[in-house]
């Protein structure tokens, strides 16, 4: 048996024309999220390249990258030390699972830093390879954390409408998508949502501290509804990342910390995509003022480079389990994955020694908030809002009363098209177009990209107006 054969793609796949990778895309790859018939009729834009915090197309089309990949690539592009710290690993122990009482020495450090940079209640981590495989880990934790309290009947987990947390069976019930629900008889049962916190939308006539408080309410509202004594957990996101990152009053949070204290539920911090300095702290939590028994994670950990989730275990459940529990029968066959971990120990690090949290806060992010704020005087600009490097601009029909565009019109789709066609990601979620730059951008990268941004909202206009919808 030959060893180290090494095999060469082949010489044609370096020369395909964009058109041919097009089709090749369309004949055999099902994207996610997608419409699979339009796109194929479209044709996908290939990404070939990227470096810092640009990308380029097969057509050799510059893009900068204000979504992170998609809210991950936190450190940037073509970082050296964390494809170094890959290889590396891939050479010394490409894998080892952790099933069998075995470890493997990047897994340990990874946990060791975790337990460092996450808030102190937060000493033990089980890890999975996705935000989505976390939050299903999260639906088995705290059942079996209550079964072992004797109160195997606390089963229900309340999340909010608009939320995300995935789209395998347990993340997609969680996630309070009604789209996502109308496709396989989800959510599965013991699942259930209360309103989101979206003052812009539903405050009325109320301040958003006013409404911050009666919008978490409507969490004490749904827990006497189903019965304390059947509720197991409250899971949501520092802010709603998918769901057109909305930044909650800062009334909000502390208001349900005290109601989850008062009948003494679990609460679950989704920090997929606000953890590892996305919001100015290392974690969304700090940052809305909570302190979670659970915290789930994935995305910024690696900086998207290999998959890597997991979910921090506070002292209060880990304890239980610890003494309690004996086997815990759940895992997946990459949970600890070495090279995973060794790339998260270096993002993390580098993360450390770049200062990338302290830049967020003190600098990008504060001039992230002043450049927003002067879209405000956009004719289709209700309302421009940030917190650290998360940013949305709301697209109206009438600013004065808040009058969103009917749905069909579809202007945020309108305007993403100009993004893309003017060398910007820019997500659009309904009318709400979002960013989340990775965290190594600088004051002038922000400038060029809120020049960017204003031209596709001119343009946006320019369409609105000339279809009749203004």
């Amino acid at each position: 048996m030959q060893n180290n054969i090494v095999i060469q793609a082949p010489a044609q796949a370096t020369r395909r024309s964009t058109r041919e990778w097009q089709q090749a895309d369309a004949a055999h790859f099902l994207h996610p999220f997608t419409d699979t018939a339009a796109l194929a009729k479209k044709g996908a834009r290939i990404i070939t390249k990227a470096e810092n915090i640009y990308l380029w197309d097969s057509e050799g089309h510059k893009i900068l990258d204000g979504m992170s990949g998609l809210w991950c690539v936190n450190t940037g592009y073509s970082q050296p030390s964390l494809i170094e710290a890959a290889n590396r690993q891939m050479k010394e122990l490409p894998y080892y699972n952790a099933f069998f009482q075995t470890s493997t020495i990047p897994a340990i450090e990874l946990a060791e830093l975790l337990a460092q940079v996450t808030p102190p209640q937060f000493k033990h981590v089980f890890y999975g390879t996705s935000g989505s495989e976390s939050n299903d880990t999260v639906v088995r934790l705290v059942r079996h954390y209550w079964a072992l309290q004797g109160q195997p009947e606390r089963q229900v987990i309340i999340a909010r409408k608009n939320g995300y947390h995935g789209s395998t069976m347990a993340g997609a019930s969680l996630s309070g998508m009604a789209y996502m629900h109308a496709q396989g008889g989800l959510p599965i049962p013991n699942i259930t949502h209360i309103q989101q916190p979206f003052w812009y939308e539903l405050g009325g006539d109320m301040s958003p501290d006013e409404f911050g408080k009666v919008a978490a309410g409507w969490l004490e509202e749904r827990i006497l509804e189903v019965g304390p004594e059947k509720v197991a957990a409250f899971i949501g996101e520092p802010i709603q990342g998918a769901g057109g990152v909305i930044i909650p009053p800062k009334t909000y949070w502390p208001e349900i910390q005290r109601i989850c204290d008062k009948y003494g539920i679990l609460l679950v911090s989704d920090e997929v995509i606000c953890g590892f300095g996305r919001t100015g702290n290392w974690f969304g939590c700090e940052t809305m003022g909570s302190k979670p028994d659970l915290m789930t994670f994935a995305k910024g950990v690696t900086a998207g480079y290999v998959p890597l989730g997991g979910v921090m275990v506070s002292d209060r459940v880990a304890d239980v389990l610890i003494e309690k529990g004996g086997e815990f029968e759940h895992g997946y066959t990459y949970s600890g994955h070495p090279v995973a971990c060794a790339v998260a120990v270096a993002n993390i690090k580098l993360m450390q020694q770049q200062k990338l949290v302290e830049h967020v806060r003190d600098d990008v992010g504060p001039y992230l908030a002043q450049q927003f704020e002067t879209l405000r005087d956009h004719p289709l600009v209700g309302e421009a809002v940030s917190c650290g490097l998360m940013g949305a601009i709301q697209l109206v029909k009438d600013k004065a009363t808040r009058q969103f565009f009917p749905s069909s019109l579809e202007v945020g789709m309108v305007c993403r098209g100009h993004c893309f066609g003017n060398g910007l990601v820019m997500r659009a979620v309904g009318d709400r177009m979002v960013i989340a730059p990775p965290l190594i951008i600088t004051r002038a990268q922000i400038d060029e990209m809120m020049t960017l941004i204003r031209r596709c909202l001119d343009l946006t206009l320019a369409d609105v107006k000339a279809k009749g919808w203004l």
